[in-house]
């Protein structure tokens, strides 16, 4: 049996990748936002284990990380929480942008804060591609956000986050997983894709990953943006990430 943390599992994929690996047999703990959040999936989910905090800011992240710590270490963590255009220009308490705090930040603070596990795995999307490397040198000056970044540019951001730990945490494997577009109220009801494959993707890779800095689509390797891949801006990421939170992501043995 093994012991999995999912992020952003009140609803949607993330609630059905959990609930996909609970009816497996196996321990999921929950993460929801906010109180109100976690009595929600309570009722939804008599007897389930529940981590409550909001991942907009720096703390709260901290916060999430160390509730996480207290149950003991992870088998696997799946960076599933994210938000959506609607993040896009709207700055947190933090001074960050929304897209950045959630999408990019949070996982990085709860990568390097938690009991390192044995795989790790973070909700990409197909909209990554084409940002380019963006110039994250303009990105905080003087503790002050100056990148424009978008839903796209932040989903490529985690990308390259995935493929920077896989490469410095060959001991883990890390792997980015684009769900589709899929009816979640992020996605909306248009979206025509199958729901229950790219909830079915994250599981079956926190139970087993036959790869280390993978791109996967519905079970499938795919080529990600080749920018994503350049070794030299991800540590320009990790950099900026250990920057901003004054947490730095802890030493590993790189592949050469």
């Amino acid at each position: 049996m093994a012991r999995i943390f999912v992020t952003g599992s009140g609803q949607g994929l993330g609630y059905l990748a959990g609930l996909r690996l609970r009816d497996l047999g196996h321990e999921v703990v929950f993460h929801a936002r906010n109180p109100t959040r976690e009595a929600d999936l309570g009722q939804t989910l008599p007897g389930a284990q529940i981590v409550t905090g909001d991942l907009e800011t720096m703390d709260g992240a901290a916060d999430v990380a160390l509730a996480c710590n207290a149950t003991g270490r992870f088998d696997a963590v799946i960076h599933n929480a994210g938000v959506g255009d609607r993040g896009t220009g709207w700055l947190t308490t933090d001074g960050l942008p929304l897209v950045f705090a959630v999408n990019v930040l949070a996982p990085y603070l709860l990568t390097a804060l938690m009991h390192r596990p044995d795989r790790l795995v973070y909700l990409s999307s197909s909209m990554h591609f084409g940002p380019g490397r963006l110039d994250l040198a303009k990105a905080w000056v003087q503790d002050e956000w100056r990148l424009p970044l978008d839903y796209g540019a932040s989903k490529f951001l985690l990308t390259t986050l995935a493929f920077g730990v896989a490469r410095l945490w060959p001991d883990v494997a890390a792997n980015a997983v684009d769900p589709g577009w899929v009816p979640t109220r992020m996605g909306g009801a248009q979206a025509p894709d199958d729901l229950a494959l790219g909830a079915a993707t994250q599981a079956d890779l926190a139970l087993d990953a036959p790869m280390t800095g993978g791109y996967v689509h519905h079970g499938k390797a795919c080529e990600p943006d080749p920018a994503t891949r350049h070794p030299g801006f991800q540590d320009q990421l990790l950099g900026l990430c250990a920057r901003i939170s004054g947490v730095t992501l802890p030493a590993g043995t790189a592949k050469p």
